[in-house]
């Protein structure tokens, strides 16, 4: 944001949330919404340019008679840094009236004093309609910018569509005083660091940023005592019904119509047709060809690309070229050369991944040997007790050949039998189970890259795997908890439901691969696996795999930015 000159309505953002102000304003970050879609329609109804006004007559030329209602009237001050475009000013004469509209509804409540023992005063009903404090600020300075130009502002206008009020605020001294000062903190504001975000505040739940700010989340970890509880809120859902779309039959094309993804067989043949506007995600497999139109409708709708070869390797991603957080990233390179942090993420990952395959085996294994779970809790017990970061990787590899070496229990009939006899082996892998496993994890590894990004975190820059040219560390990283809770549960649904059959995968030297009808059934059944909801056992709430996802990488970068102590990654019991 250019510092020089302030927008009156940025500083009012600061006014309603410090954290809201420094996300939109200075990091760049915004996520339409309702209320926020319904607000540029109101504005778009009243924001229409008349022409300006003339310079302020004297008084032998003042029109006394009748106001002169002049809209989107931009005003700025190089003294104060400040620029304003209002809504409506009503100008008679030397004397001028702000007029700003909202969406929404006036404030119905107001503060009564606090008691001596209560830290908050109490929100009780009012029945008197009052301005909202950030509307206050902004026609505040409106006023302040108005005076400037030489009017005199003895009132101003707060028009609250949904109620269709008109309310009238004196602009006396007091009013101007409390615009400035808000002026002020929020230039301190923005040449700070990220400000924490709002305790318990009931503009939190309709806030767009609320997805991202996670301000429950992050208090819920901040908590200054065992008796302090916090309840985290579910969060906003801005694209539920979104569709990630898979494109993986050779010859196909991808093109944009209209408003619509088409895509088209090699004969020319629609074979699927998707609203951009429900599009999520779309991953290519194989030689899916891309119009450059689709590539750009994409990008304009912020929708990120997969490019994957037809065995599933991701070979690149495209994602929008939206503004990225350099403070997260200079906090994620600072903090992962720090071996202590590393170790503290190694722990948190890896202790929550064996407490999925225990869990994993627990419930789905035919009958699992005594000692079993009690083996892999003591690698647990050895995780978070290791004063190196070697050592999680011990207990990690041990717990893997136990689960590994138990797996087959949990798959019913051929499929299993067969990777009992061969193990766990990838490069190729040599039976369908093994080529599922592999197809689930590269998967798995493309949304922990996608949702990495979303968090403005650089996948390539891991705190527990190694980073290497071209290889996503901290995607992998990311990965580890859910590796038992996506992708292997797939693998095992997969062949026990009879989704998967030894008739979808071919055998050569190149290992074992999936046909085609054979990576529908997979991609058919991933889709639902990540759309599954389950309840986060810290945070109380159900969501999808996929935005479980996205929720543990925010809340990593609140980690590296320090707003939390400690993490805390989805377990099952």
């Amino acid at each position: 944001m250019d510092e020089s000159l302030w927008p009156a309505r940025n500083v009012a953002e600061y006014a309603y949330c410090p954290r809201l102000f420094y996300f939109m304003q200075i990091e760049g970050v915004f996520i339409p919404s309702y209320d926020t879609e319904e607000g540029k329609s109101v504005h778009g109804r009243v924001d229409k340019p008349s022409a300006a006004p003339q310079p302020v007559p004297s008084e032998e030329e003042e029109d006394t008679e009748r106001p002169v209602a002049v809209r989107s009237l931009t005003l700025t001050s190089k003294a104060l840094s400040l620029t304003a475009t209002l809504d409506l000013a009503e100008i008679q004469g030397t004397t001028a009236v702000p007029v700003e509209y909202r969406k929404g509804r006036p404030r119905h409540f107001f503060r009564r004093p606090a008691k001596p023992e209560e830290e908050q005063p109490e929100e009780t009903l009012s029945q008197e309609p009052e301005p909202w404090p950030t509307d206050r600020v902004q026609v505040g300075l409106q006023a302040v910018l108005l005076e400037e130009a030489g009017y005199t502002v003895e009132k101003a206008v707060l028009y609250y569509a949904a109620e269709k009020r008109r309310l009238t605020i004196p602009v006396d001294a007091a009013l101007k005083e409390e615009a400035l000062r808000t002026l002020e903190e929020a230039k301190e504001c923005a040449g700070g660091t990220r400000p924490l975000p709002l305790i318990n505040d009931p503009k939190c739940p309709r806030c767009s940023l609320q997805p991202i700010c996670l301000p429950d989340e992050i208090n819920l970890h901040r908590a200054h005592s065992d008796d302090e509880e916090w309840t985290p809120r579910r969060i906003w859902p801005p694209r539920d019904d979104g569709i990630h779309v898979v494109a993986q039959a050779e010859g196909l094309k991808a093109g944009v119509r209209g408003k619509e993804l088409n895509v088209y067989d090699k004969n020319g043949a629609t074979v699927k047709s998707v609203p951009l506007a429900n599009i999520e995600s779309l991953s290519l497999l194989g030689s899916v060809q891309l119009t450059t139109q689709a590539l750009h409708a994409l990008a304009g709708l912020n929708i990120p690309i997969a490019f994957l070869s037809s065995a599933g390797r991701l070979v690149s991603m495209m994602d929008p070229m939206d503004s990225v957080s350099a403070e997260i990233r200079k906090a994620q390179v600072r903090k992962f050369d720090q071996p202590e942090v590393c170790l503290a993420l190694a722990q948190a990952l890896i202790s929550s991944k064996i407490q999925n395959q225990r869990t994993l085996l627990m419930r789905n294994h035919s009958a699992l040997p005594p000692g079993v779970a009690d083996s892999l809790l003591r690698e647990i017990n050895g995780v978070l007790k290791a004063d190196n970061i070697e050592t999680v990787r011990g207990h990690e590899g041990r717990a893997a050949a136990i689960y590994f070496r138990h797996f087959s229990g949990m798959i019913k009939g051929k499929p299993g039998q067969e990777f009992d006899e061969n193990g766990r082996q990838r490069r190729p892998p040599p039976d369908p189970v093994n080529a599922c496993l592999s197809m689930a994890y590269t998967m798995l590894a493309h949304e922990c890259t996608a949702a990495a990004r979303l968090a403005r975190l650089e996948p390539s820059i891991g705190g527990f795997h190694v980073s290497r040219p071209g290889r996503p560390a901290l995607a992998l990283d990311l990965m580890e908890p859910f590796r038992p809770l996506i992708a292997d549960s797939l693998a095992l649904s997969c062949f026990n439901r009879g989704e998967l059959t030894e008739g979808h995968f071919s055998r050569s030297a190149a290992g074992c691969l999936f046909t085609d009808a054979g990576r529908r059934s997979f991609f058919n059944a991933l889709g639902r696996r990540m759309d599954t909801e389950v309840t986060h056992p810290c945070y109380g709430y159900r969501l999808g795999y996929r935005r479980m996802i996205v929720i543990h990488a925010r809340m990593v970068a609140a980690w590296l930015m320090g707003e939390i102590d400690t993490l805390e990654f989805l377990t099952t019991r």
